[in-house]
């Protein structure tokens, strides 16, 4: 379940709460529940960052498997040519230029894996900010409230002074 969703829910909880003497009455076993939802789905959000690491990790093993693959195949084929001196020459350059291209490569899909990998962890860097703002500007208003809630009740004895 998404945290945002769960913290949607709770303000909702909060306001919907009644109030009774300056404090606010609240449901504690939908709290409750609320709080255990939250606790499952900040780990399923950790757990989706670890799979994208593990993604990128994978996308970068096959990079290189496949940079060697192609690096392998070039010394064979130069090992082919080896017959005549021009063209062995020739097949150093052709496993020269073949390796240099499958490093390129190697280095492309690591780079753009690593851009992937960046780009899903600001955003759930940007969504983690947002729901601990959520829940900070929460626990901000309920204070307030409660600060303006006691700053607003009568002092003791006020009241006996005009029921007389």
């Amino acid at each position: 379940m998404d945290i945002q969703h769960l913290l949607d829910r709770l303000e909702a909880l909060l306001s919907d709460s009644r109030r009774i003497g300056g404090k606010l009455i609240v449901d504690a076993q939908r709290s409750w529940d609320l709080i255990d939802q939250m606790r499952i789905s900040v780990p399923e959000e950790v757990k989706q960052a670890q799979r994208v690491n593990q993604e990128r990790d994978r996308i970068i093993a096959q990079a290189k498997e496949e940079a060697g693959r192609i690096i392998e195949l070039a010394r064979q084929e130069a090992g082919k040519l080896t017959e005549e001196h021009e063209i062995a020459q020739q097949a150093q350059e052709l496993a020269l230029t073949i390796e240099a291209r499958a490093r390129r490569d190697a280095d492309r899909v690591q780079l753009e894996a690593d851009e992937y990998v960046m780009e899903v962890l600001t955003e759930l860097d940007a969504d983690l900010a947002r729901t601990l703002t959520v829940v900070r500007n929460g626990i901000e208003k309920l204070r307030r409230d409660r600060q303006f809630q006691e700053a607003s009740e009568p002092a003791p004895g006020y009241d006996s002074l005009y029921s007389e």
